[in-house]
This record gives structure tokens, C-alpha cells and sequence, in this order.
């Protein structure tokens, strides 16, 4: 086993997978206190590397693209204190911190994990329920549904609509931008059949962010639901409708309607897929 103990945090490495533990110290950035104790498994990890600094050195742990639901759903957007896989180490533990890096360097070799993407998630992302308050609402998740309420700084119109109900199953992507510069940043959820076009100020899928200490907590909200949606890279599902050769007779077009009957009754197909293979078949007779 290979630990590192520091001010900014924990890290322990056990052969199988690499426990990320925050710090307690004032200096731990919000996000990082908030998220907690993260299980990184090694078929998670893509590399580990450390730097030597004049005051302090930093390990820097790389995942494999696709991993982890909180990369994605910020996009490499999260600044050094925030970001989990970065631990701040002290001139006299270099030599911990080298070990640590041979350590895990060496598992990844034995067990010949690839270092390239993946297409499901090997993180679950943060624990649930999440509740958090920024910029010009409130954004909650609760596994199955985002809830998005308004507060007094909330442009008027898209306050009068209301709070936002959101079931998981509608949302297609998350976006979360942190404020930059004279910029605004954004929580954003993208709904099917709707757009992303209005701008966030103005969206009642998105809470606006001005740039204050709690923003970066409304990454954790878009991890928890990017965890819960489909995988970016996962294959597309398999066409459920038979497709049809030329020349298919009548018969044939029945036979498959009873196929369908049989896949629907069987539960093979769920009633909204049944329905649309029926349509499409019923179409060529």
C-alpha cells in the first residue's frame, strides 16, 4: 500500500484502486470539501505524474477520457483548487509523492490497463441528494428528477414561469460553464425537443452563474445527473424495427407483425417501442 498524507488531502493506493481524500484545512477548495472521498479504480486511471516546486509540488492524476461523469459534464473546465485529481504536496514528502507515482505506475503496467477512452462511466459520480444555491437559483437532484427554483436576482420573465421540474429521463446533456472574466457562467440543462439557444439569463433550463465561492458546487449537480443519463460514447441502441428486403411480400410484412406481437407480450419491446415497429411495418403493407 501507498499513501501520502497532506494538509490539501489523502491519498492511498491499495493495489486495485486510489482513494482521493480532501484535506480539512481551510485551504481545500469548496467543490473538493463538498464532493468528499472519491474511489478511483484502476481501470479508471490513464496516467499519474508529480511535479517538484520551489514551495510545494503537485501529483497530478489523469483519467481515462469518459471515466468520470464530473470531467465530462465540466468539460476540463474545473480550475486547480477544484479539481480532485490534483493534491498539493510539501518539499519534505516528495519522496512519499514519487513512491506513490512508481506505485500506481507499476499496477497499471501489470494489469495493462489501455490508456485510452471509455464508453460507460467507472466513477458513479457524487452522492444524492444534491440541493445548492448560486447565481440566480437553486438546483436540486434527487436521482430521478432536477427541480430548479428562482430567486429575487432572477430576470423577471423567466421567473414568472415558475419553478422548473425536470425528470432525468427528458435531459439529453448537461452543460456547466463557470464565470470568466466579464462573462457569466451557467448551469444548463438540454431537454429533448427543446433548445439551448436562449441565452441562460433567460432559459428556464439553466441557473446563470456571476462568478461567487458557490459556483463551482453546481458542477456537482451537473456530474450527478451526467451520471444518470446515457453515456456520450456509448453504442447506439439497435434498431428495434425489422427492416424490410425488396421485395418482400404480404406475408412476410404479417409474419414480422406477429414477431412484434410476440417480442411486446414476452417484454422484449416496451409499449412505446412496440408501437413505432407496428407503425413502421404497418406502413409497407
Amino acid at each position: 500500500m501507498a499513501e501520502i498524507i497532506q494538509k490539501d488531502g489523502t491519498w492511498i493506493f491499495d493495489g486495485d484502486a486510489l482513494r482521493l481524500i480532501p484535506g480539512r484545512d481551510k485551504s481545500v477548495a469548496l467543490l473538493r470539501a463538498t464532493l468528499g472521498e472519491l474511489v478511483v479504480p484502476v481501470e479508471a486511471l490513464a496516467g499519474i505524474s508529480f511535479e517538484q516546486g520551489k514551495r510545494a509540488g503537485r501529483l497530478r492524476l489523469r483519467l481515462r477520457d469518459g471515466a468520470d461523469p464530473l470531467l465530462i459534464a465540466t468539460g476540463g473546465r474545473l480550475t486547480e483548487p477544484h479539481d480532485p485529481y490534483q493534491l498539493l504536496v510539501e518539499p519534505d514528502r516528495y519522496g512519499v509523492a514519487e513512491y506513490v507515482v512508481d506505485e500506481v505506475r507499476n499496477a497499471l503496467l501489470l494489469d495493462e490497463v489501455p490508456a485510452g477512452p471509455v464508453d460507460r462511466y467507472l466513477l458513479p459520480g457524487p452522492s444524492l441528494p444534491l440541493s445548492f444555491s448560486a447565481g440566480d437559483g437553486t438546483a436540486a437532484f434527487d436521482g430521478e428528477q432536477v427541480r430548479l427554483e428562482w430567486n429575487w436576482k432572477t430576470e423577471e420573465a423567466k421567473a414568472a414561469g415558475g419553478p422548473r421540474t425536470i425528470p432525468v429521463t427528458d435531459v439529453r446533456a448537461v452543460e456547466w460553464q463557470p464565470a470568466a472574466g466579464l462573462e457569466n457562467g451557467h448551469l444548463r440543462f438540454v431537454v429533448r425537443n427543446g433548445s439551448a439557444t436562449a441565452p441562460p439569463k433567460y432559459d428556464p433550463h439553466a441557473v446563470e452563474l456571476w462568478g461567487f465561492k458557490k459556483d463551482p458546487l453546481m458542477a456537482l449537480v451537473a456530474a450527478a445527473v451526467q451520471a444518470r443519463i446515457p453515456h456520450p460514447a456509448a453504442p447506439a441502441p439497435r434498431d428495434t424495427v425489422p427492416r424490410q428486403a425488396d421485395g418482400e411480400d404480404h406475408d412476410v410484412l404479417l409474419r414480422r407483425l406477429r414477431e412484434l406481437g410476440d417480442l411486446h407480450r414476452t417484454g422484449v419491446l416496451t409499449d412505446e417501442e412496440f408501437t413505432a415497429a407496428k407503425q413502421a411495418v404497418l406502413k409497407r403493407l
